[in-house]
């Protein structure tokens, strides 16, 4: 390399080429680490057959408390608790369980609502979920 030290030339018109060697071998050592990534497999020894059947939907039983105590099955009022209870006994032994949305009114009494809940777990009634859709209608 020659360095010029003299006065009255012109103006140095070299490229100056570091900063282009130094995003070169940028480039290179990502290249040089992200290569074996794209280049790696893995092999699967995947099962052969069938897919598993979709599970099948529960049947949704509606259970409604009205603020009298009047209690709903499905739309069809329950007389009184036995016959709540002759209801949940016949449906403990469905596979799969059926699902109760218990839907009670906003000025239900409490104890209603308690003794309709520890009927369905003395039944064995695993499926239990409230339902409020009073506040949505509006």
């Amino acid at each position: 390399m020659a360095m010029s030290m003299g006065s009255g030339s012109g103006p140095m018109v070299d490229i100056n080429t570091t900063p282009l060697i130094d995003v070169m071998l940028v480039l290179l050592v990502t290249l040089i680490i992200t290569l074996p990534k794209l280049t790696h497999s893995t092999k699967l020894d995947l099962p052969q057959g069938n897919p598993p059947p979709p599970p099948v939907q529960p049947e949704v039983i509606n259970l409604g408390i009205d603020f009298d105590g009047t209690i709903t099955w499905n739309g069809t009022v329950v007389p009184n608790m036995q016959t709540l209870d002759a209801y949940f006994a016949s449906e403990t032994d469905k596979n799969p369980q059926p699902e109760i949305h218990l839907n009670p009114d906003g000025m239900a009494k409490y104890g209603v609502v308690a003794k309709v809940l520890a009927d369905a777990q003395r039944n064995r009634m695993t499926k239990i979920g409230f339902v409020n859709t009073s506040e949505f209608s509006q």
